[in-house]
């Protein structure tokens, strides 16, 4: 089925404490770090019916050293035989919108879909961050 799911993680590095609320801004860079023309889409994108992926995202306040996370949805699936295929190599994210980016490195094989589902903010399953 090719269904590829991956987890993205966020530290509060700082001294004080980082909100979050909805779902983080994501482009998909290849290896010289271009955008590739992958849409992404808030919640599963009818990439598959997956757990949290489509629940309403919840306001979350990381304390310095807590931690959140998000999750990524694709399927690697070749449809189309003119095109080659996705391959991301880094992701830019901006846990908010008009917040800070960042580029980190991933390895996303997109086939020839051209889309990607991205999960709200939600408390990484191994750390609790308090609520407003």
């Amino acid at each position: 089925m090719g269904l590829r799911v991956m987890p993205v993680r966020l530290t509060n590095c700082g001294t004080r404490p980082y909100s979050l609320n909805g779902h983080p801004a994501v482009r998909v860079l290849d290896a010289e770090r271009a955008p590739l023309a992958v849409t992404v889409k808030r919640g599963s994108a009818g990439i598959a019916t997956l757990a949290n992926f489509d629940a309403a995202p919840r306001p979350l306040t990381l304390q310095p050293q807590q931690y959140a996370e998000f999750q990524l949805v694709w399927r690697n699936t070749v449809a189309a035989s003119n095109k080659a295929p996705d391959n991301g190599r880094f992701l830019d994210i901006a846990p908010l919108p008009g917040r800070p980016r960042l580029t980190v490195p991933a390895d996303l094989d997109l086939g020839t879909t051209g889309k990607l589902g991205v999960a709200p903010w939600s408390p990484a399953p191994d750390a609790a961050p308090s609520s407003p």
